[in-house]
């Protein structure tokens, strides 16, 4: 809870100071060490370890915890970050190695390399050729392919789900359970990234299972305008283009440029959603800008303003002037910085000095005295209208009631007297206030009715009223006012000065405050409504570490600024009204203003409301448009077309689920449950799915200028290196960026990215989405993936040669005898088991364990061990079981692909279609098909504790083969020794399968007994033993020679630990994670040399 707090809030330093930047990462590694220290103690006592093993992992975790609480001071429900220990622990992480790759994606390094030479080569030979007619089943080939190709496993099956409407919910459904989502609506920018894959990934295995449940199932797809985002981007590609600027076209004309981006964007992301597999129902693709939506932005806006909720005031707000446009403050980064620094600032050539605090003075009016003051921001001077000083401060008593004089301006300026402001022993005492520019000035301005004046214009030039200064860049002012106020014998000097910097997210530009009227939202009440819905559990935060930030964020919410200064977004629906034959009215009057649907119903307000004929009422509607979230806020019934009573949103509103990433929790997810509470009185879903981020493979965020941004086809396709550079080299980063971007790609991805299909980077994100952690996602990873379809797709070839010709009973296992082979009754309950925790995985949103359950059954269980142990009943026609076995195997594969469907939908409707089918089945695809439920009885604990009892027998032999250096094509005797006699029958009926999969001679079988000579015993468990000749097997004496170097080693080894640790002063320098290491490895090294020493016992005792 504090920790996720922390990363929202950016909590306030407890020194008082400005606001801290918190990199998450500084934290993340903090708290991954506690976590993994107390994992390790908790292991230690469990073990029941001796004190002196238990107090050096104690130690460590108590250092950790110190550590954190002397970062974040806690006290109650408020938080505090220690700037200077936040500092000093973000640096010890800059300096150390790259974030460790998590441990699932090690597996596998350098595959994707060689995968993707082979099969790009094989790409350039021969392109995949598809013969389907568009949107038309399928052509397949009655043969399965050899190798698997997830390109031609892939292509055509979803324009037939597309064409055949089975993304399409029963809009005459009143009755049936339902499943309502709306997708995230990506930004019309661009491309999607990997994060849009993994949203993809997990709504689109929530819809179809929820479809294969029966339930009426709507996931509804759509784009956002992205208003900031998308004018960036055009403005920046039209001036790459042209030179021009959004001004030279002039807004009709630059808005065109802006909707043929958004056609030609919007329709590569929908085919992005395609080819990944999204099965959305396209007959309801909406847009934020396109009219119906609009509509709604409309209505809500007139609706809220009517209620109160939306008023018009003049306040400071936050100012790009890049943008010229205000943006909100959780669009802000705040940059620490500890002193001197040099920033690139767009429209400037050179980098600007920033991290100083500059001091200069005032002339007192009629004396030949000065008064000091200090800024950080020299430029502003030119809008001061005050000098402020504590009323109580003796060294400043006999200038109540001054004035100075501004030295470059014709103005007098009053010394006030302010005991809220100043703090006496801060510095000289004395405040420059500047209300227009800085938020504490506003303040101070309003409690002493000061004059407040903007010395900037819009763009960050320095205004009219600013003198000489008139027309110059903000920041070549800041140097040229110092520099005159030193020639003029003012300047006091500069020194440098910890501060935090707010940059626009968007563009990077420093922020300027700035006074402007805007539109405001008062969401107070909603934020009540919203907070109370969690506390009361009509919605849920999912994972619910949430709730804590959600509470903070919403019990402390400020008013929202929603109009911005751009010309890409809805009008704000609100004209200023002048009178003919009248003076114009002043652009500050607040009365002028009237808000309404249409001119016309403005029109007749405004007579209203003036008294005048509408004739004479002359409208000027605003130019300002709304922020983008504004109208996102909309999306879940705006979509289902509110505010008309449609059956869309009868059927279909409030919806089910949101599943989002957390970093929009509150850009998004809490102004849709505020405007839906507010504009329809229901929750706008039930439950939030908050997943994590998706990173590089070393922890990085994606970056274009990393290099390391994967588009999701890049992926499912493959892609050269040189086609990765081109890339690059056609966006809008400029040279050095791109230089530096594939030097990475050079490093990441050699070979360029192999093609693992949509299936595979499904099943890759699907498995690594762990509730609270987020994904580092190395490409090798995703290959792992792709083999494990690889695997499904030959093991499936494999097993239907056997079905050839075969006709599946009506029922499930129908006439199976509890008779049967083990190894039947075996996998048909491991195979519940799976569909069991398949579900159990859905209800709960746990993906990480979804994607598992069914690797771990097909790969380990149905592949390794089923597959293996019926080889010798399917290869006997003749065989007693055979029929058994046949519908065994074929109940497994379909209900797995039925089940491994919504995680691997390609994969499994080929597949599926290639299986023959039940009497009475009606489904066309697996998508329509019932999802598995658990069946009673299949389940038998019985079958599976004998079942564990073979396997790690089998196991035991291998291992022991392995372990005395016997070599593969050995095969040993071996004698199965037991302590219970009814075990007997079990391990006598599978000497065939050990004798064959584990690669030994001949099997005894004995109740008790002692060890023949020659033999080494290894424990399978308190019952079994297995016994195993080496003699004759193994080189005994150069084995004992082999085994004693290993032993020095080891030895030396853990003695130069000890060395070190004997000079107690030198090694307490040692960092802790390394004396952590050496404690962890001397237990490790201990526990190799003593079984070192019993194995080259074992050994001596065979010569």
């Amino acid at each position: 809870f504090f920790f996720a707090q922390i990363l929202e809030t950016m909590s306030e330093p407890a020194d008082g100071s400005a606001p801290v930047a918190v990199d998450p990462a500084v934290l993340e590694d903090l708290v991954k060490q506690i976590t993994e220290a107390a994992s390790a103690v908790r292991t230690l006592k469990e073990k029941e370890a001796a004190t002196e093993e238990l107090e050096p992992a104690i130690n460590t975790l108590t250092t950790l915890k110190v550590k954190l609480t002397d970062m974040v001071g806690v006290g109650g429900h408020e938080l505090a970050l220690n700037k200077s220990a936040y500092k000093k622990e973000k640096k010890r992480l800059e300096g150390a190695e790259k974030p460790k790759v998590k441990q699932e994606f090690k597996q596998g390094e350098g595959r994707n390399s060689k995968l993707a030479k082979k099969m790009l080569e094989k790409r350039q030979a021969a392109a995949v050729v598809n013969n389907t007619p568009a949107g038309e089943k399928k052509i397949m080939e009655e043969e399965m392919a050899k190798e698997y190709d997830p390109e031609a496993v892939e292509m055509a099956w979803y324009a037939w789900w597309e064409q055949s409407g089975f993304f399409k919910p029963r809009d005459d459904d009143e009755t049936s359970e339902r499943f309502v989502m709306v997708i995230p609506p990506p930004n019309v920018t661009g491309t999607l990234h990997l994060g849009h894959a993994l949203t993809c990934s997990i709504e689109d295995a929530l819809t179809r299972w929820h479809r294969m449940l029966g339930h009426n199932t709507l996931w509804l797809p759509g784009t956002d305008h992205a208003g900031i985002a998308t004018q960036v981007v055009v403005e920046k590609q039209l001036f790459k283009d042209t030179k021009q600027t959004k001004h030279d076209l002039g807004r009709e004309a630059f808005l065109e440029k802006v909707w043929e981006w958004k056609h030609a964007k919007g329709g590569h992301i929908y085919n992005q959603l395609r080819l990944t597999g999204a099965s959305v129902d396209w007959s309801r693709e909406a847009f934020t800008m396109g009219d119906k939506l609009s509509r709604a932005v409309i209505e809500a806006f007139c609706r809220l303003y009517e209620k109160g909720k939306i008023y018009r005031d003049t306040k400071l707000t936050d100012w790009c002037c890049t943008l010229q446009s205000v943006i909100s403050k959780i669009e802000i980064d705040n940059v620490e910085l500890d002193g001197e620094t040099k920033l690139s600032v767009p429209g400037y050539d050179k980098k600007i000095d920033f991290g100083f605090i500059y001091s200069f003075a005032y002339p007192v009016v009629d004396s030949d005295e000065v008064i000091v003051v200090a800024t950080t921001r020299p430029e502003t001077m030119l809008g001061d209208t005050a000098v402020a000083i504590h009323p109580k401060d003796p060294r400043y008593t006999h200038l109540h009631g001054k004035f100075v004089k501004h030295p470059f301006v014709d103005r007098q300026i009053p010394i006030i007297l302010d005991e809220v402001l100043v703090d006496m022993s801060f510095g000289t005492g004395a405040v420059k206030i500047t209300p227009a520019h800085d938020p504490n000035d506003f303040a101070c301005g309003k409690r002493h009715n000061l004059e407040f004046i903007d010395c900037m214009t819009d763009d960050g030039f320095m205004a009219d009223n600013c003198g000489e200064f008139k027309g110059m860049k903000r920041f070549d002012c800041r140097y040229l006012v110092m520099k005159k106020l030193d020639a003029m014998g003012l300047g006091k000097g500069k020194k440098p000065n910890p501060m935090t910097i707010p940059l626009c997210s968007r563009t990077q530009d420093i922020l300027e405050p700035r006074v402007k009227p805007q539109w405001y939202c008062d969401c107070n009440e909603m934020a009540a409504r919203a907070v109370k819905a969690v506390d009361e559990g009509a919605l849920r935060l999912i994972p619910s570490s949430h709730e804590g930030v959600w509470r903070h964020w919403l019990n402390n919410i400020q008013d929202w600024c929603i109009s911005r200064q751009l010309w890409w977004g809805h009008r704000v629906p609100a004209y200023f009204v002048d009178i003919k034959g009248e003076p114009k009215a002043n652009s500050a009057d607040v009365s002028r203003w009237v808000v309404g649907r249409t001119e016309a119903e403005v029109k007749k307000k405004a007579a209203e409301k003036f008294g005048k004929p509408e004739e004479d009422i002359i409208l000027s509607q605003d130019e300002d448009v709304l922020d983008t979230w504004f109208s996102s806020g909309l999306f879940p019934f705006s979509t289902m077309g509110w505010p008309d009573e449609t059956n869309d949103l009868k059927l279909f509103f409030p919806g089910h689920l949101l599943e989002t990433g957390y970093d929009i929790l509150f850009f998004w997810v809490a102004r849709m449950v505020m405007f839906a509470q507010e504009l329809t009185g229901e929750l706008p879903f039930k439950d939030v799915f908050l997943h994590t981020l998706v990173r590089d493979k070393y922890g990085h965020k994606m970056s274009k200028s990393r290099g390391n941004v994967i588009d999701p086809l890049w992926v499912v396709y493959g892609i050269t290196l040189e086609e990765l550079h081109e890339n690059v080299a056609s966006g809008n980063l400029a040279e050095k960026e791109v230089k530096a971007a594939q030097k990475a790609q050079n490093e990441q991805f050699p070979e360029g990215i192999a093609p693992c299909g949509a299936d595979g980077l499904r099943y890759a994100l699907l498995l690594n989405c762990s509730q609270g952690s987020d994904i580092n996602l190395d490409i090798n990873g995703v290959v792992s993936c792709r083999n494990f379809c690889n695997k499904i797709w030959q093991a499936t070839r494999l097993a239907t040669s056997n079905l050839v010709g075969y006709t599946p009973a009506k029922t499930p296992l129908e006439g199976c005898r509890p008779d049967m082979p083990l190894v039947l009754r075996w996998i048909v309950s491991r195979l519940n088991h799976m569909v069991k925790r398949s579900n159990e995985a859905f209800t709960a949103y746990d993906f990480h364990e979804l994607a598992e359950a069914g690797r771990v059954f097909f790969w380990e269980e149905f592949c390794d061990v089923f597959l293996e142990y019926t080889k010798r009943i399917f290869n006997n026609q003749e065989h007693p079981f055979r029929t058994d076995a046949l519908e065994t195997l074929y109940t497994v594969l379909e209900t797995t692909f039925r089940a491994l469907h919504p995680t691997l939908p390609f994969l499994t409707e080929e597949l599926w279609q290639r299986l023959p089918r039940r009497e009475g089945t009606t489904a066309t695809s697996v998508m329509l098909a019932k999802y598995p439920q658990a069946e009673d009885g299949w389940t038998s604990t019985e079958a599976e504790a004998q079942m564990d009892t073979v396997l790690s027998v089998a196991k035991t032999m291998r291992a022991a083969k392995a372990n005395y250096k016997i070599a593969p094509k050995a095969t040993p005797n071996v004698t199965v020794r037991l302590q219970k006699e009814e075990l007997s029958a079990l391990v006598k009926s599978h000497i065939e399968d050990f004798q064959k999969l584990s690669g030994v001679g001949e099997i005894q079988v004995s109740v008790g007994g002692a060890a023949p000579a020659g033999y080494v015993v290894s424990s399978v468990n308190e019952y079994i033993d297995v016994l195993m000749e080496l003699a004759g097997n193994v080189d005994v004496e150069a084995e004992v020679a082999k085994m004693e170097k290993e032993k020095l080693k080891l030895i030396q080894n853990r003695d130069k630990i000890l060395a070190e640790q004997k000079d107690t002063v030198k090694y307490a320098k040692k960092p802790e994670a390394k004396q952590k290491e050496d404690s962890e490895r001397l237990v490790k090294l201990a526990q190799e040399i003593e079984q070192k020493e019993k194995d080259i016992e074992t050994f001596k005792s065979l010569a």
